[in-house]
């Protein structure tokens, strides 16, 4: 795969990228807290997961939003 895009396209692409992981962040979340009181195993993975698609916003918001986020990290 090849295509050369602008950067108007890559800025598109990693916005929808973005709102991908905080959706799925979100998702894990959810499941993490839903599954602590039954599954304690299972809540873990999702915690860490969680914690994976943190760190992949931080990039992605660092990427969009350069020196924003300098303060928090």
């Amino acid at each position: 795969m090849t295509d050369v895009v602008d950067s108007d396209e890559l800025l598109r692409r990693i916005r929808r990228a973005r709102t991908c992981a905080l959706e799925e962040e979100r998702a894990w979340r959810a499941r993490s807290d839903t599954l602590r009181p039954t599954d304690p195993d299972q809540a873990r993975e999702a915690a860490v997961r969680t914690l994976t698609y943190e760190a992949v916003l931080r990039v992605l918001d660092e990427i969009l939003t350069p020196g924003r986020r300098g303060a928090d990290m």
